[in-house]
């Protein structure tokens, strides 16, 4: 499961994507996870060429998109609750269209275009390429709807317009879908299949971002670690390679390689990973480059072999400790973050008591915790009982908070009285006199402006801390700096 962000771009960077021939207004807004961003910005490429530019005013907007997510029952009612405020924006402008896009496009189908009537075009995530078509559908005053599935569709071949106003950091996606079939996630329902994105396109892509200023690139995908191209793309016809196809494979170790070797000063990151698709060779990579950021999101859902074996996760409890020691051995000042879900049916206090156990033992530095959420279609959803008390799921995620809290306290404490190396991104929330960024290990932190702009690595000693956030001063540029 990938992480989860729960906010909205609402049509940023209205410079970035202003071409004067185009007479026609967008809005679009992305929900859920890092790839439904990243989708927005394929989208909103493939509607620059179509006439539309972006727009922060929802009013104004010929066409109203939401980028959306199923990952979790709050995420859709979320969605559900912005597309009542676009049908009031409708009422108003009766020329507006509306459209959804993504995972929930996907798993409700015809359900919002036809039974509920409440928008003008339903487009999956492997469909974004027929939105212009179906636009076509759509002022014709007919329903439009493409959530077909795709085997090969990477968007490889698109130019994302970056809809982020700081231009420092950006997404790019090497993979789409997912293969691995947790019973509790709707991912490879919703994005299909797992495959891999030609290398040189991801190459030519950062490439790009660098020589327009970017300082930071996340490699992005639903599993990153299980990355193989040797000219197809698709893991399953790896058995079908020729020698000479399997002798210059590019796995995700090469392709992070390749990047860090390239771009020595460009921050790398990626996510997700999953335990099973993690090996040694991805760790010796990060260790042998400065400029890959020492964190790694490694989600493990429960500490209980037996609710993993329930959930299909492909690893145990021992083999997932395995992993975490060779992380604290090769790359030692590496952060572990992790995704937790509690309540999974029949989890009993044994098995929750496990999994604050593997808590304990781990100390990672942040998380993503959720009770769990019935999801139709997934094999959870149609075998397993959801049968575990609501409340007794919000007792368990409240300890599970509670000892996540301590222990990201600990992680940042260690950090006081150290320097470390900041790339500015944005200005404070608390404050116009401070910048805000993060370090290696994903922290965010914050220290007076002086003279120092956004884009800059900073070297900041840390004098103060609070559970997620390091608080010093600038003391002169990093090593990063260009």
């Amino acid at each position: 499961m990938e992480k989860v962000i729960d906010e909205s771009i609402q049509g940023s960077a209205l410079e970035l994507v202003s071409k004067p021939e185009n007479s026609k207004k967008l809005f679009i807004e992305s929900y859920g996870c890092q790839m439904n961003f990243s989708d927005s910005e394929i989208v909103a490429s493939i509607l620059a060429e179509t006439g539309y530019n972006t727009t922060k005013v929802l009013e104004e907007a010929d066409l109203v998109l939401v980028n959306t997510c199923s990952i979790r029952d709050k995420a859709e009612q979320t969605v559900r609750k912005r597309l009542e405020t676009y049908q009031v924006a409708k009422r108003k402008n009766p020329g507006m269209k509306v459209g959804v896009l993504g995972c929930m496009a996907e798993r409700l189908k015809s359900q919002l275009l036809e039974e509920e009537k409440i928008v003008d075009l339903v487009v999956g995530p492997d469909a974004y390429k027929d939105l212009p078509n179906l636009l076509v559908e759509v002022e014709a005053g007919r329903d439009a709807i493409n959530v077909i599935l795709s085997k090969d569709e990477t968007y490889g071949d698109i130019a994302p317009v970056r809809l982020d106003t700081t231009g420092v950091s950006a997404f790019v996606s090497i993979t789409r879908g997912c293969d691995n079939m947790c019973t509790f996630c709707v991912v490879p329902f919703t994005r299909g299949r797992e495959r891999s994105r030609e290398p040189q396109s991801i190459m030519d892509e950062i490439s790009d971002l660098w020589q327009k200023g970017y300082k930071e690139v996340t490699l992005l995908g639903q599993n990153v670690d299980s990355y193989l191209w040797y000219g197809g793309g698709l893991k399953k016809d790896f058995v079908k390679a020729t020698d000479l196809q399997k002798a210059t494979a590019v796995s995700f170790a090469d392709l992070l390689d390749r990047v860090a070797t390239a771009f020595p000063k460009l921050r790398v990151r990626f996510t997700t990973s999953n335990p099973q698709d993690m090996h040694t060779e991805v760790l010796e990579v990060i260790a042998k480059h400065a400029n890959i950021c020492k964190h790694i999101h490694l989600p493990i859902q429960s500490g209980s072999d037996r609710i993993l074996k329930l959930m299909n996760r492909l690893h145990t409890r021992e083999e997932y400790f395995t992993l975490i020691d060779n992380v604290r051995r090769i790359v030692p000042d590496c952060a572990i973050t992790q995704d937790i879900i509690t309540g999974f049916p029949t989890e009993t206090e044994e098995d929750h008591a496990d999994t604050i156990d593997l808590m304990k033992k781990v100390r990672y530095d942040f998380g993503y915790m959720y009770a769990y959420s019935e999801r139709p279609g997934t094999l959870a959803g149609r075998k397993m009982e959801d049968d575990v008390p609501q409340e007794v799921k919000l007792r368990r995620l409240r300890e599970i908070v509670d000892l996540q809290q301590i222990h990201s306290a600990e992680r940042t404490q260690a950090f006081v009285g150290q320097i470390v190396e900041v790339l500015v991104e944005k200005e404070s929330k608390r404050s116009k006199a401070e910048w805000a960024g993060r370090n290696s290990q994903n922290l965010t932190t914050v220290f007076p402006k002086g003279h120092y702009q956004v884009g800059d690595f900073v070297n900041v000693l840390i004098h103060r801390c609070t559970s997620g956030t390091l608080i010093g001063e600038a003391v002169g540029y990093g090593s990063m700096q260009s």
